[in-house]
This record gives C-alpha cells, structure tokens and sequence, in this order.
C-alpha cells in the first residue's frame, strides 16, 4: 500500500467518486511522462496496512485483459449484484 496526496489521487482517479483505476488507462490518459512524474512520489510512500487510515483507490496492474470485469464507473459501489455478497449489496446501495 502507498499514500497518494489528494492531487496524486485525483489525477489517477478522475471520475466523480472513482475508485479504481487500470494502470494502462491512467498511463494513455495522462501520458507515460506525466503518469511517472505522479506516480513516482507515491511509490517513495510506503504504509503499512495496519496503519492506514483507509483504502481510498486501487490501481491495478496487468488487469487490461480483464477489464470487462470491472464496472464501467471504476467505482466500487457500482459492482453487478452477482460479484457481491448480499450485506455489500445493502452497503453499496447507501452509498450510491
């Protein structure tokens, strides 16, 4: 796990309450210099787990290949109701 700060993050996930993120497309997005030029910090931010304060986003790596899977909005509440168990689907929806 790595600490972003709040323009790190928003730069890799734009979108209104966006998530997730495929390295891929925040690399086409941003530009392979750019993307380096935020990410390269970040990675000098290690956290422990125990430590963190929460999980904000996911940045995946080597999941273009499975990109289907993830709901279009790269939002995590937005997940079909068959890849969630019935309590998530119930927190999801107070949170949409």
């Amino acid at each position: 796990m790595f600490q972003a700060t709040d323009d790190e993050f928003a730069a890799i996930f734009p979108g209104p309450g966006q998530d997730m993120e495929l390295i891929e497309d925040f690399t086409e997005r941003a530009g392979e210099e750019q993307a380096l030029r935020i990410l390269s910090p970040v990675w000098e931010r290690p956290i422990l787990k125990r430590d963190a304060q929460g999980v904000h986003g996911t940045l995946y790596f080597e999941y273009a290949d499975r990109r289907q899977s993830l709901p279009e909005s790269k939002r995590e509440v937005d997940w079909p109701d068959s890849y969630v168990n019935l309590a998530q689907r119930k927190l999801f929806a107070s949170k949409r």
